[in-house]
């Protein structure tokens, strides 16, 4: 009897499912932090500024993932030297380049789309800057010792601005200070646990790794805390109302403190490679964030 050809079904369904993982949903949850200008303006309940809010969300996101996706192209070969990244679908062979680069290249031109749509030129500026940074990253920037850090600090500190941007709300200097030393402090504490884990070999699994020292890390993302620290105190105390009962956004300073210490310990055991990762496992860095935010809401709606 002849032979029948079988669907290549379950191969194209495995590049699909690959090509999603790829663009990493899970780090999506890092542009949450659009949302950040919108509650303390307690503004993101309107119905305006919580589709502004919305659609920066969903624009970043598909600009990180384009970006995700455009990275492991270029860090293929170090990925398959790395013990962990050498697992993802690009590395691992089940995406190819090219249609990893094609699917880029449609999630770059949407999420200026969407930008766009939204009738905010903060927006569709923030967008464009961050897709230039992360390409330009990807392509030399990485490799620049200090450089690297202050790239990915950046794009922390764009997402924040976004939202309120988009929302054309004011954004107060020291929240932007919050935002840009507390990325900082999450990037070379994640640099550091990278250095850990890659121990003498770190040259080739990310060659900037090679340029820093544990001891030089552990002082970046020691001065980054303080300097957040500060900066979300004084931006507590200029946005607290002295008719409040009670001051939340005053009292909210402790449980940030402490999650920020309690998450400092996690970088200093090395535990912090992969910041989304953490914060999903640890209760007790997830019931500080609870509390904090909580408290924050209560103060920035005085309450």
């Amino acid at each position: 009897m002849p032979m029948t050809a079988q669907p290549a079904t379950l191969p194209a369904v495995g590049v699909w499912l690959g090509l999603l993982r790829a663009m990493r949903p899970k780090q999506w949850v890092k542009n949450v932090l659009v949302g950040a200008a919108p509650l303390a303006a307690a503004s993101i309940t309107q119905p305006r500024v919580a589709l502004a809010t919305l659609i920066a969300f969903v624009a970043f996101s598909l600009a990180a993932s384009a970006g995700y996706l455009f990275n492991d192209v270029l860090d293929v070969e170090a990925d398959r030297h790395h013990p962990d990244k050498q697992h993802r679908p690009i590395a691992s062979g089940l995406v190819s380049p090219r249609v990893a680069v094609g699917a880029a290249a449609l999630l770059c031109v949407t999420a200026v789309a969407l930008a766009a749509l939204n009738r905010s030129d903060g927006l569709l500026d923030v967008i464009v800057v961050y897709l230039a940074l992360t390409t330009a990253y990807s392509a030399f920037l990485k490799h620049e010792r200090v450089i690297d850090l202050a790239v990915v600090a950046a794009g922390f500190l764009l997402r924040a601005m976004a939202g309120g941007l988009a929302a054309g709300l004011p954004l107060s200097r020291w929240f932007l200070l919050v935002a840009a030393f507390g990325a900082l402090f999450l990037v070379s504490g994640k640099r550091y646990a990278e250095s850990l884990l890659a121990g003498a070999g770190s040259g080739r699994t990310r060659r900037s790794l090679a340029g820093y020292s544990p001891g030089y890390l552990r002082f970046v993302w020691s001065v980054s805390a303080g300097v957040t620290i500060v900066a979300y105190a004084l931006w507590a105390f200029e946005t607290s109302s002295a008719q409040a009962a009670v001051p939340w956004q005053q009292l909210s300073i402790a449980p940030f403190v402490i999650a920020l210490l309690r998450y400092a310990v996690d970088i200093d055991s090395g535990r912090a490679g992969a910041p989304e990762q953490l914060v999903l496992q640890d209760r007790a860095l997830q019931a500080l964030g609870v509390i904090w935010l909580v408290m924050f809401s209560l103060g920035a709606f005085r309450v």
